[in-house]
């Protein structure tokens, strides 16, 4: 966990890097709240 400023930082400074928009009122569950969001992108970018 980071401070969402440096995520931004992160994605910007990052080759082909992206940030995917926080999910509303998800605080630290966002990827279980948000799951059929959050799986997807996680494959997407785990693929080769």
């Amino acid at each position: 966990m980071v401070p969402s400023v440096n995520s931004v930082d992160l994605a910007a400074r990052l080759p082909q890097g992206e940030l995917e928009p926080l999910y509303p009122d998800a605080g630290h569950g966002g990827i279980f709240q948000y799951h059929d969001r959050f799986v997807p992108r996680a494959l997407e970018f785990l693929e080769p």
